[in-house]
């Protein structure tokens, strides 16, 4: 009873400086309208990175072939002939960090069904790959380590070649030329679409990698090498092992360079997460200014106020209010104002986040955490910068205001 009496009283005051009220809760409007929208904004991009991280593979470790330096003049990516399917095998047996391996050879193909064709990607490799690189099937089966051991001319196609090839038409079971050589369709994998760099994931055929060395490439060599790690933990120290031991295979001297290179994507899609997130956390503090300006702007209202009701505070305390009943008064005036900018303003940024969405096609993830924060944090300005102004009000001497004119 004594809160809604507090509240009714604070509308009812708020009320009558109506045009005042509404301009003092603009500054928290626009404040929490853009919090909403920044944080909506920077949580979307975080998402990408993590749906990015998801995408990349099982504690994923890429051994490359190239980058050896040799009379002054370093080769560039896959420029050597030296990485082999022995070297995958003894890193599979000798670091204990590495739980599974794939190799891989790839490069530009033209595929054919009926009177249509596509250029694409190949990429030989063994059943491993799948399970390396997060590949699911949308339908239909992968292939096995039968059909690598005999060479078996079957394929997995990505999205975009079925639907270029296939269009409508169901690819399972289905033949396709692929450099000539006719293959069958065993399955499809689900789609990951486009990376972060603009790369189109879904472009390619995969193949048995013995099927691509003896029909496609006519090489032994090896493009690259998958490999996951049992752990996230164990990225680093397998890392470590695998270059010692492809350095020893290699019979690479102490002074010599890699001629290979080996990365860990996981690393780098982490560090553009930890990028993301900081980008958003220093938007998201540069929004919150705005709420700091709207919060000095009740602290300033609510202190003209006290001045021009001094006649008012003098007549209650000299009736029988309570220093407390006072600072009540006018501490709920300024929280019920920045509570009614808060609501406001949480309308106010899904609305500007649709309005991102919709005129810049802009991808924004409003949370209700965010607005519940966002809510919560006016309440607080509402306390904290009408706090000092209540308190000046309560402790007004009641003679002093009886005598204000």
């Amino acid at each position: 009873m004594y809160l809604s009496t507090i509240i009714r009283e604070a509308l009812k005051a708020l009320g009558r400086n109506r045009i005042r009220s509404v301009l003092t809760m603009l500054g928290i409007i626009m404040g929490v309208a853009a919090f909403i929208c920044v944080v909506g904004v920077g949580s979307a991009g975080s998402s990408r990175v993590e749906d990015q991280l998801h995408k990349v593979g099982d504690n994923l470790i890429w051994l490359e072939a190239g980058s050896r330096a040799r009379n002054g003049v370093r080769i560039g990516t896959r420029g050597t002939k030296t990485l082999m399917i022995g070297d995958g095998r003894a890193v599979l047996e000798q670091v204990p960090g590495i739980k599974s391996a794939s190799p891989n050879v790839d490069g530009r193909i033209q595929v054919v069904y009926g009177n249509l064709n596509w250029g694409t990607q190949y990429r030989g490799v063994s059943p491993e790959y799948f399970d390396i690189r997060k590949w699911d099937l949308a339908r239909g089966a992968e292939f096995t380590q039968d059909d690598m051991d005999h060479n078996s001319a079957v394929c997995v196609l990505g999205q975009t070649v079925a639907t270029n090839l296939f269009e409508e038409e169901d690819p399972i079971g289905k033949t396709i030329n692929v450099n000539q050589v006719p293959f069958k369709v065993l399955g499809v994998l689900q789609g990951k679409g486009f990376s972060a760099s603009g790369y189109d994931q879904d472009d390619f055929v995969v193949m048995p990698i013995t099927t691509a060395q003896k029909r496609i490439t006519g090489q032994e060599w090896l493009d690259d090498i998958f490999f996951a790690a049992a752990s996230r933990e164990a990225i680093p120290e397998a890392t470590r092992e695998i270059i010692a031991l492809v350095r020893e295979r290699h019979h690479l001297r102490a002074g010599d360079d890699d001629d290979f290179n080996i990365r860990t994507p996981e690393e780098l899609i982490r560090a553009q997460l930890a990028a993301a997130n900081i980008f958003t956390l220093l938007l998201g503090s540069a929004a919150s200014l705005s709420l700091l300006v709207g919060g000095i702007g009740i602290m300033n209202i609510m202190l003209i106020s006290v001045t021009e009701r001094t006649r008012e505070i003098g007549i209650r305390l000299a009736v029988g209010a309570t220093e407390r009943d006072v600072q009540m008064q006018f501490l709920s005036e300024a929280v019920v104002m920045s509570l009614i900018g808060g609501a406001l303003g949480v309308m106010a940024g899904i609305l500007g986040g649709f309005l991102l969405e919709t005129t810049l096609q802009w991808t924004v993830q409003i949370s209700p955490q965010v607005m519940i924060v966002a809510g919560l944090t006016s309440a607080a300005i509402g306390i904290f910068f009408g706090y000092y102004p209540a308190r000046k009000a309560s402790r007004l001497d009641p003679i002093e205001g009886l005598r204000y004119e």
